[in-house]
């Protein structure tokens, strides 16, 4: 059957059934969301030790680099969507507990993720006890996130974006609960900016990473998944202009570590 793509990884077939991809697969639209829910149930109870093996440690630079960014300041409101064990929102709350009031309310942060195991997984996280007041977890999806509108002042998405079934949808609900002057910050893998470090990471990628989810995790399909959803994940600019597309301005992105990783900013500047 003849089949359509555009660019956010969704292809139509010519019996209008729409298809999502799933790693390097199309599958329907309506099945990836539990499809994906079921990779990240497997590899919860391993998740931030795989991080840690997976890129040597190196995604830890990334997140502070996203908190740097932010700067984050007592009494503002967090929500981490694909938020997992936490630690963009833990770490959001230690920055911004280092800073003194001056009558400002402590910040706080919501964990937001589809999937249950994953942030069960964070509940036993030691540096999250000192934040039990000022942090909650909800499970809900990016597309149609359980929240009112005009709820946080910053929205996070640490690695979750390319998993989505709809791509602007969730870019969309991102602009709704974000208030007026609200930032918008992803980060996500995306693509080298020489062919050939690609090259070298592609190697690395597709031989030792699901190699390392087998011997670690017991699991190399997923961590296969994972490596595959990556590489259909679209390249900087044009998520750049899908994030621009969804009513956020000032869009703009930052390679890190050669484009292994992109992060990606936005204000909300209207009502």
């Amino acid at each position: 059957m003849a089949q359509s793509f555009n660019p956010e990884g969704i292809s139509m077939t010519t019996t209008d059934t729409p298809k999502a991809s799933f790693g390097f697969q199309d599958v329907p639209a309506g099945e990836k969301a539990g499809m994906v829910r079921a990779v990240f149930d497997s590899v919860a109870d391993n998740y931030d030790v795989m991080n840690d093996a997976m890129s040597g440690g190196i995604h830890r630079v990334w997140k502070s680099v996203l908190l740097d960014r932010l700067n984050p300041q007592p009494g503002q409101r967090l929500i981490d969507v694909a938020g997992g064990t936490g630690d963009i929102a833990i770490a959001f709350l230690k920055r911004a507990a280092a800073r003194p009031l001056r009558g400002r309310a402590e910040a706080s942060a919501v964990i937001c993720d589809i999937n249950h195991a994953m942030m069960k997984a964070g509940q036993s996280r030691d540096d999250a006890r000192p934040f039990a007041n000022v942090l909650t977890r909800t499970c809900g999806d990016a597309q149609n996130l359980p929240f009112p509108d005009r709820s946080f002042d910053v929205y996070t998405i640490g690695f979750g974006i390319r998993n989505v079934t709809d791509m602007d949808a969730a870019l969309t609900e991102a602009w709704r609960v974000l208030k007026p002057g609200g930032r918008f910050t992803c980060l996500e893998f995306s693509r080298p900016v020489t062919e050939g470090f690609s090259q070298v990471y592609d190697a690395y990628s597709f031989n030792v990473i699901p190699w390392l989810g087998e011997m670690i995790a017991r699991d190399r399909d997923s961590y296969q998944y994972l490596v595959e959803s990556i590489r259909r994940f679209p390249p900087q600019g044009a998520f750049k202009l899908r994030i621009e597309d969804a009513g956020f301005s000032r869009v703009s992105y930052e390679n890190l570590s050669g484009g292994i990783a992109a992060l990606h900013t936005g204000w909300k500047t209207g009502l």
